[in-house]
């Protein structure tokens, strides 16, 4: 893989706002970032969320290991629940820096809406990341 995939998809149930992905895959970890933002606001700077590191468990490759590095606790759970879902899919130890905001959401951020934004997000990511996983070459 060639640099860094950068993209951005239509957060689920939201009128103008939009999910940002930068996901870079290196030859022996995952490094995901997300935030949203809607359309006026896409070019202000997005406040820092949090920032979680997980690794598999060689003992247990059901429940991998995470640590929170920074926490921000409206995206904690999100994030941690994101990275163990990356880091156990992959086998590779992953980061995950998120600042998604709910907010702009038809109903504010109800769960419905978190748990349809999260099945977005990692639909997208498995799709761009399993190719890369399966040829291990082309990593960076």
């Amino acid at each position: 893989m060639e640099g860094p995939i950068q993209l951005s998809v239509p957060l689920p149930r939201s009128l103008d706002s939009r999910i940002y992905i930068h996901l870079s895959v290196k030859s022996k970890a995952i490094v995901l970032f997300l935030t949203t933002a809607s359309v006026e606001e896409a070019s202000a700077p997005t406040p820092l969320g949090s920032f979680v590191y997980a690794l598999p468990d060689k003992y247990n490759p059901s429940q991998p290991l995470s640590t929170a590095l920074c926490t921000v606790e409206p995206t904690l759970e999100f994030t941690t629940r994101l990275a163990k879902l990356l880091a156990r899919k992959t086998q590779l130890p992953t980061y995950v820096g998120n600042s998604m905001s709910f907010a702009s959401t038809g109903l504010g951020g109800t769960v419905e809406e978190e748990m349809e934004a999260f099945k977005t997000v990692v639909d997208i990511t498995l799709a761009h990341l399993l190719p890369v996983i399966q040829s291990p070459s082309q990593a960076i």
